[in-house]
């Protein structure tokens, strides 16, 4: 099932997984329940048709020994006939008790089965209050996109309304226009040309014509920009058990939301049970170093500093074999946003860069861009410009709930091919979440299909 696919599907309330689950569970409950009274019936048949036997095996024996009587034998034929009734008698009296025998068996069985019924039954139970929790969680993580995206997606529904209001025929001017409100809304001119230019041909292959028709063929396509790398793709911060430890370099533009990114994710992770410290090595900007110590007094995380104004490559040198040394699990890499020029801070990435491979050749393992949400086609240039000089692994969008401009994340992933790996969805601490294209996707668009 494609993204666009599994957005309808959330859309439109159709029961997810788990309710299907729950309800083929319920359906083979039923099943066993029928097969267990279909077994005691049958059970209950048989011990009657015994009965009914046995009855009648009496009445014939009965019968037979009146009418022996009424015959008066003599003292032979009546030693004889006694001997064969006392023969009869034994064989029933072994009948009988095989008879009792097989239905003990029978009710032992049966209890057991019970038994396993009532096991099943608790099994099921826990299974399904398991099965309530995922889905609470799920709905919980949801509200926060969609509360994190309201902003974007009332701009962009109420423009994308707007436009379908004004426009009677589908035409030239209709998609020319179309392309001017998708760079409005932030999804890059590179990418507003080419998801037009596939709209005219999408809307005349699928014969679409009304404004409805017209809007899913328009949100289908956006979604599949950020569909097109395959749901193969890792979008989840990479964690390698035998990295001891994973460096994550972040990266980005004085106040984007580096610093306070870094001490959530700290929380976080010690949480999870995995140990963490931190590295301060924004030593340029006037307190950072301050503000990250802070943070880690708040996570109870170690941060590793250097002098005032010190080279930050040799704070990040002094960390990087700090972790090692103690087989930390994580280490998270503040840098400076801002130095005199732009080439002296992309030097400044390069050389931090180089430093952490002299000690983990294999380090790091990401190196995240983390931009502001509300700065919206400025920075898609940020990821150009910084891609340039430390190849990113992926993107951190911050204040997506205080911004307008979600959409530059269609941008970023048509024009760059880079995953966001982590959203700032508010103020709280834990209002740091792994992306989700499914969760963004219906926080962007509900409404409009």
């Amino acid at each position: 099932m494609g993204l666009f696919d599994k957005i309808k599907k959330s859309l439109f309330g159709h029961k997810d997984e788990d309710q299907e689950e729950k309800e083929e569970h319920k359906v083979d409950e039923e099943a066993t329940k029928e097969t267990q009274d279909s077994e005691i019936n049958t059970e209950t048949e048989v011990s009657e048709n015994e009965s009914d036997l046995a009855s009648k095996e009496t009445n014939k024996t009965d019968k037979e020994e009146t009418e022996s009587s009424d015959e008066t034998p003599g003292w032979s034929d009546a030693g004889s006939a006694f001997e064969e009734s006392q023969n009869e008698v034994a064989e029933k009296t072994a009948e009988a008790e095989d008879t009792s025998s097989e239905e003990e068996q029978k009710s032992e069985e049966y209890e057991d089965k019970i038994s396993e019924s009532e096991t099943g039954t608790e099994l099921a139970a826990n299974t399904e209050e398991e099965s309530d929790e995922k889905v609470a969680e799920k709905e919980d993580e949801q509200e926060r996109y969609d509360k994190g995206l309201e902003k974007t997606n009332h701009s962009f529904g109420a423009r994308l309304n707007a436009f379908f209001a004004k426009f009677r025929t589908v035409d030239e001017d209709f998609f020319d226009d179309l392309e001017d409100l998708l760079i409005e809304s932030d999804v890059g001119f590179e990418t507003a040309e080419e998801l037009t230019d596939s709209l005219r041909d999408e809307a005349k292959l699928q014969n679409a014509k009304s404004h409805d028709d017209l809007k899913q063929v328009i949100v289908e396509k956006l979604v599949d920009i950020y569909d097109k790398g395959g749901e193969g793709e890792d979008s989840k911060l990479a964690d390698d058990p035998d990295a001891k430890p994973n460096v994550y370099l972040f990266v980005g533009v004085n106040g984007a939301g580096k610093t306070t990114t870094i001490g959530k994710l700290a929380k976080r992770i010690k949480d999870s049970g995995k140990s963490v410290m931190m590295v301060a090595a924004d030593t340029f900007r006037a307190g950072a170093v301050e503000q990250l110590v802070e943070w880690g007094r708040r996570d109870g995380v170690e941060v590793v500093t250097g002098p005032e104004k010190a080279d930050p490559a040799s704070v990040v040198y002094d960390g990087v074999k700090k972790a090692k040394d103690r087989g930390i699990d994580f280490l998270l890499v503040d840098t400076a946003g801002r130095l005199q020029n732009k080439v002296n801070l992309m030097s400044e990435l390069d050389k931090i860069k180089r430093t952490i491979k002299k000690i983990l050749p294999d380090q790091p393992n990401e190196v995240l861009l983390v931009l502001d949400g509300s700065t919206g086609q400025n920075a898609l240039l940020q990821a150009k410009d910084f891609d340039k000089t430390t190849k990113l692994t992926g993107l951190v969008l911050t204040k997506l709930d205080g911004s307008s401009k979600g959409g530059v994340v269609l941008a970023i992933r048509n024009e760059m091919d880079l995953p966001v790996k982590l959203v700032g969805l508010g103020e709280k601490v834990d209002d740091l979440a792994n992306f989700d294209a499914e969760k963004f996707a219906i926080g962007l668009f509900q409404g409009l299909i």
